[in-house]
């Protein structure tokens, strides 16, 4: 039974994460959270694995990898945890640990900053929706391989998409969706590239990118809601990407 205090706090929160606490409370969150679970491709059973889930925000990543069995799991973050406007504060993940009375634990350290020293190894990693924010991404890429035993899971935004070799959109202003966070996002041969260089024997992309017909219906769409140029919403999607430290 969650506290009618604890509730109360839940409620007025703003939440990115959508996180079903039980009791009949899920928050109200901006992000369809649910559908990215089905696309990252999670492993069904984490029995005996450990797992750092890095920029984890409101946890529920975390929360959903100790819910399949891993022996231990860590939520790290900066950005999101300590954010000046009052949004991706950290509160959300302490308030949905103590209403679920989850034993993930957390860190908070900037992705630059992870190594082996301080946070240690884990067999399983997850990296999503982080790449993309970062201005040295092969760096990062670099750092979380520091930390991945074995398999590491990456979900970003690409770009350039039909180039027919590695390549990478910049984004020195507000040109991805407006915000200024946004630095990189690689095409899907990019990511692969980009996984490899930084230590990784084999990767795979998860996601079957959707063809041009819907891509250019999607594109129009976006352009009408004022969300995206036709242009960058046609070369652009999500994806995710299955790397492992060994073949």
């Amino acid at each position: 039974m969650i506290p009618s205090s604890l509730r109360t706090r839940i409620e007025s929160h703003r939440w990115y994460h959508t996180i079903d606490l039980g009791d009949g409370l899920v928050t109200r969150g901006v992000d369809d959270t649910a559908r990215r679970l089905q696309r990252i491709d999670l492993p069904s059973s984490l029995a005996g694995r450990t797992v750092l889930d890095i920029g984890a925000w409101d946890g529920f990543f975390s929360f959903e990898c100790e819910r399949r069995g891993a022996s231990r799991v860590v939520a790290s973050d900066y950005y999101s945890w300590h954010s000046s406007e009052g949004w991706g504060r950290k509160d959300g993940f302490l308030m949905a640990r103590d209403a679920l009375g989850s034993k993930v634990e957390d860190v908070d350290i900037d992705v630059m900053d992870l190594s082996p020293e301080r946070v240690g190894t884990f067999d399983v990693v997850l990296f999503l929706g982080v790449l993309y924010h970062l201005r040295h991404p092969l760096l990062a890429l670099e750092r979380v391989a520091s930390v991945t035993r074995d398999m590491l899971i990456v979900e970003t935004v690409v770009d350039m998409i039909g180039i027919g070799r590695p390549a990478a959109a910049f984004y020195p202003d507000r040109e991805l969706n407006g915000d200024p966070t946004n630095w990189w996002a690689p095409n899907p041969q990019g990511v692969e590239a980009l996984l490899r260089c930084a230590g990784f024997a084999r990767v795979r992309t998860v996601t079957n990118l959707p063809g041009l017909p819907y891509r250019a219906a999607r594109a129009v769409y976006h352009r009408l809601r004022g969300r995206n140029g036709l242009a960058e919403a046609l070369r652009q999607d999500r994806a995710v990407f299955h790397a492992n430290r060994n073949t």
